[in-house]
């Protein structure tokens, strides 16, 4: 853009702001803008910044050059959202380079119309790359849960112990054991820091104790308790030691 260009660009931006274009400010603009040329977009920049209201609705609207470069530049770009390269046949890297600037160059100017649809992709994995998939663990054409209660059970029933219903204290998936002793702040019972261990087998798919067998391990634990009570009892008390002060 030469100073009369840019004298004729100050003229169409006095139409909106009723500025004073002047020879120092043609050649100021002129040298801002030398690699912007004057055309449509250009003016449509003009356009589109009055046509923004500012944020402070009292404050008074005046382009400069920085404004209309980026939103000339904002212009263009938006031709180009849904471009696609049209190649031809055994085309070298310099020809190339030729065609790409130059729809590059239609489209972003307007001189072509830009593509309306944005292309898809078409058709779907080939069979080896499903085969490979599938050889490393994954499920396709699984259906999406209808809640999100179910898409987080199935993401908890992977990761463990959780992943499963306690068997012993009946806490439900994703949630964790619970003591059978309740109080104030847990009338359900005090959360445990690790699962009971039938929760573990459970989740490992390693076989349940019976209810003969829990009920024989239960006894077990029991007569051990009351063998180590007796013996704690039958202990004689160890008596305090006596401080002897020695004589000065």
């Amino acid at each position: 853009m030469n100073e009369t260009e840019a004298s004729r660009l100050l003229g169409h931006c006095a139409a909106f702001d009723n500025r004073k274009p002047s020879v120092a400010a043609a050649t100021a603009w002129a040298a801002a803008l030398h690699d912007v040329p004057l055309d449509q977009d250009a003016k449509a920049a003009v356009a589109a910044y009055y046509s923004t209201p500012p944020k402070d609705p009292e404050a008074r609207l005046w382009i400069l050059p920085h404004h209309v470069r980026t939103l000339r530049s904002k212009i263009r770009s938006a031709r180009l959202e849904n471009f696609q390269y049209q190649p031809i046949a055994d085309e070298t890297p310099r020809e190339y380079l030729a065609r790409y600037r130059g729809q590059v160059q239609a489209i972003a100017s307007g001189q072509v119309a830009p593509p309306q649809n944005r292309l898809a992709l078409e058709g779907g994995p080939s069979a080896g790359f499903m085969r490979q998939l599938e050889d490393r663990g994954w499920q396709g054409n699984r259906t999406v849960p209808d809640s999100d209660e179910e898409s987080l059970a199935d993401s908890v029933r992977r990761a463990g112990p959780l992943g499963v219903e306690c068997p012993v204290c009946s806490a439900a998936m994703g949630h964790p054991c619970k003591t059978g002793r309740a109080s104030a702040k847990f009338p359900l019972g005090k959360p445990m820091p690790k699962p009971h261990a039938a929760r573990i087998r459970e989740a490992a798919g390693e076989p349940q104790q019976t209810v003969e067998e829990r009920a024989a391990q239960e006894q077990r634990i029991r007569e051990a308790s009351a063998r180590t009570l007796a013996r704690m009892k039958a202990e004689e008390p160890i008596p305090d030691a006596e401080i002897v002060e020695e004589a000065s």
